[in-house]
């Protein structure tokens, strides 16, 4: 596990971002574990979460010109990546988009600086991959090029057909390569040195052999 994503993961299960129990998912699965990136809600996680990021991305060497924050939560997640790389000295233009078109003052659905150039869509999981369909189609039609997609974590789980994960069918559907700062190996790997979540290994271990995907 690298340097950041062990920051990674402390910084959710210290936020309770990250949290065991039993958890009804919109799928219907019941999962052992939760993600909720909105309990990154204070200036310190963010930009604590905006340096894995930064480093999620550096160590994957993915060329990009400006982010997108698909609505809502990756808005804030886009906002302190891009501070975080101005604070490493990388200025980049950041977007995001409205749920619906306004009408008055400046009207549209996108905020931010003009969609151009390769666009790195940032956001916190991929469930369905609804919101990253969404967010291709408005770039395309801004005249951006999407260049991958950059994730908080990955729970490495198929979806309801076939044996790929949201992440995977995105980056096979649109070719785009998806980044994240972690994932549920990830986790099974802290669970190996922490006592405090050895406890939970043996659901997210059945829960991985029921659910996982292919890789």
């Amino acid at each position: 596990m690298l340097p950041y994503q062990r920051r990674f993961l402390d910084l959710a299960l210290s936020r309770r971002v990250l949290r065991f129990g039993e958890f009804m998912l919109k799928s219907g699965r019941v999962s052992p574990y939760f993600f909720n990136a909105g309990l990154f809600d204070s200036g310190a996680a963010l930009a604590s979460l905006g340096e894995c990021y930064a480093d999620s991305l550096a160590a994957n060497g993915l060329a990009f010109d400006m982010l997108f924050g698909p609505a809502y939560k990756g808005i804030p997640l886009a906002t302190t990546l891009a501070i975080t790389l101005a604070a490493r000295g990388r200025d980049v233009p950041v977007a995001f988009n409205r749920k619906e078109a306004k009408a008055h003052g400046e009207g549209g659905l996108l905020i931010g600086a003009p969609i151009a150039g390769r666009v790195l869509i940032v956001d916190d999981v991929i469930t369905a991959g609804t919101a990253i369909r969404e967010s291709l189609e408005i770039i395309r039609a801004a005249g951006g090029i999407a260049c991958g997609v950059a994730i908080a974590l990955d729970r490495q789980e198929r979806g309801q057909v076939g044996a790929l994960s949201a992440a995977q069918e995105v980056a096979k559907d649109f070719g785009l390569p998806v980044i994240a700062i972690a994932g549920l190996a990830d986790l099974l790997a802290l669970a190996d040195e922490r006592p405090e979540l050895t406890a939970h290994k043996s659901e997210l271990v059945a829960y991985r052999a029921r659910y996982g995907s292919s890789a």
